[in-house]
């Protein structure tokens, strides 16, 4: 954590278009730009970070923000819904809600992951519906796609599995 932050902010961020959510809640600088907070969500939500994104607080896309804009400049207890689209083409859509913002603790690393619900969907899985067929198959052992799809994630996907304390950020505030 930068000496000079005496500040966090609480975010909570929500996958949008999937039942039971996929969320988590993160502590972060107030020193941080809307990059580093982009940064600090991949790392949380467990993207890999190959795609583009946006940040807008409305519907429209002039209302999207620039990535060095600061979340202290952006986000307040009045202001405090924006928008997260990250992979144009499998469009994951997020709410961010700021939900607090709190005095650092001393000895705290931020940013920091304090609670979530649900693993996050592998990348490029094809949006919500992708992610809704890959579920479907991985239940099915006998599914004509179970094989390639599990060789495709490489490991053993367990949806419903998700643990704060599992996640670590680099100096960036992305997964590592």
């Amino acid at each position: 954590m930068n000496k000079d932050t005496k500040q966090v902010y609480q975010f909570k961020i929500s996958l949008l278009g999937i039942r039971p959510t996929i969320w988590r809640q993160i502590q972060v600088p107030d020193s941080y730009t809307i990059l580093d907070l982009h940064n600090a969500i991949q790392g949380a939500m467990g993207w890999d970070n190959f795609h583009l994104y946006k940040f807008t607080m409305g519907i429209n896309d002039y209302d999207a923000m620039p990535e060095g804009r600061r979340i202290k400049s952006v986000f307040s207890l009045e202001n405090c819904r924006a928008y997260y689209e990250y992979d144009f083409g499998d469009c994951w859509e997020h709410e961010v809600l700021l939900e607090k913002i709190l005095p650092s603790v001393p000895g705290v690393k931020y940013p920091i992951c304090i609670a979530g619900k649900r693993a996050c969907p592998p990348e490029d899985c094809g949006g919500t519906p992708g992610y809704s067929n890959l579920l479907r198959i991985i239940k099915n052992h006998r599914h004509a796609e179970y094989k390639n799809i599990m060789e495709w994630l490489g490991e053993k996907f367990y949806p419903e599995k998700f643990n704060p304390k599992d996640v670590c950020f680099d100096s960036e505030g992305s997964l590592f």
